[in-house]
């Protein structure tokens, strides 16, 4: 992973990609074409970019950045970057952990070498504007509210998970990204949105299919192009998706999702449409909506997938992994103390099925 070590070089770096584009459309570049004629998706892309999914409430319906405020954005990761790539002092202990390390982290959370860290270099342009959020509607660039009801029913699952079984009595109990099953947030989505980390896909495509593999969770999303959608009883973690041509757009339809795969505390009545388009060599432009009746309106986006050279390698999430068994053997030994027991009783216990 490669970082910039300056603003001024980030700034340089923002400027290039900028004109890159340009100069490919001013030299008459042509959308690249499978052997059935549709524009080609096909290599591994990125995402990752320092903008934020939501705008902050204080620049109000301004979609666009100045350059200057880009330039500080990109100049502050870089920096930030470059602190955080330096070696740990040997001597240091865990009293002298950073309160604040970046992102919202502290203490013993700072425990990520910022090598593993992949949030981008530059903030997102879309023909040549710095973005301030990657959602564009509504105007505010924020997703908007639930309505009353069910927002009434969200309060009330969480009211009844809380008066449930404990998050550490079983590993049903714990995250689906936790325990391998889907990629954390919504990486894999849809939408398919950046996280602080593996943010690459890897796309192919034959006439009748088109294949998203996700770093995250090393997911794979399977896009039927012209097919129907299956049953409303069949549920998928990742939603059922569709696929239509609209010119060289790649239209994708996804309904179906699987009730324990919520998005910002929607459900598996939401709909999200999303749109592939090549704009270059080395980009191709994302963009989605979302619709639910658990919104007060929809709400939409957009984002750059951009080339890159890297390969994707297979994300190992159980493989040397002993974070999940280390919570419930914990919680299970704090249960023994409580109850003043040690393992062998509780084993003779648990034998005898008291």
């Amino acid at each position: 992973m490669k970082y910039r070590s300056s603003g001024a070089r980030v700034l340089l770096g923002s400027i290039l990609s900028v004109l890159c584009v340009v100069s490919a459309s001013a030299a008459g570049w042509k959308v690249p074409r499978t052997a059935d004629g549709k524009p080609d998706l096909q290599g591994n892309w990125t995402n990752a970019t320092l903008t934020q999914l939501e705008r902050s409430p204080a620049q109000g319906d301004r979609k666009v950045l100045t350059a200057e405020e880009a330039q500080k954005i990109e100049g502050a990761a870089a920096e930030h970057v470059e602190e955080n790539a330096k070696p740990t002092d040997p001597k240091l202990g865990i009293q002298d952990l950073p309160k604040d390390c970046g992102y919202g982290f502290s203490g013993t959370n700072c425990g990520y070498n910022n090598f593993w860290v992949d949030r981008g270099t530059q903030v997102i342009r879309i023909n040549g504007e710095p973005r301030s959020s990657i959602i564009t509607e509504p105007a505010n660039g924020r997703i908007p509210p639930m309505t009353p009801a069910a927002g009434k029913e969200a309060m009330a699952r969480v009211a009844a998970f809380r008066k449930g079984a404990g998050p550490v009595d079983g590993p049903e109990l714990r995250s689906l990204g936790e325990r391998c099953l889907t990629s954390f947030g919504s990486s894999a989505g849809p939408p398919m949105l950046p996280l602080m980390y593996n943010n690459t896909y890897s796309i192919v495509q034959t006439p009748d299919t088109v294949m998203i593999l996700v770093e995250m969770i090393h997911d794979a999303r399977v896009v039927r192009i012209g097919g129907k959608h299956v049953p409303n009883s069949v549920k998928k973690w990742y939603g059922d998706s569709i696929g239509r041509w609209e010119g060289d757009t790649l239209v994708v339809e996804t309904t179906n999702f699987h009730p324990m795969q919520t998005f910002r505390g929607l459900g598996p009545d939401r709909k999200v449409t999303e749109r592939f388009t090549r704009v270059s060599a080395d980009q191709i432009l994302y963009q989605f909506k979302v619709e639910d009746p658990a919104l007060t309106q929809p709400f939409a986006g957009e984002l750059p997938m951009n080339a890159t050279p890297d390969l994707m390698y297979e994300y190992a999430c159980h493989e040397g992994n002993y974070a999940l068994p280390g919570i419930l053997a914990g919680a299970r030994e704090e249960e023994r103390q409580a109850a003043g027991k040690t393992v062998k009783q509780d084993e003779a216990d648990n034998e005898k099925g008291e």
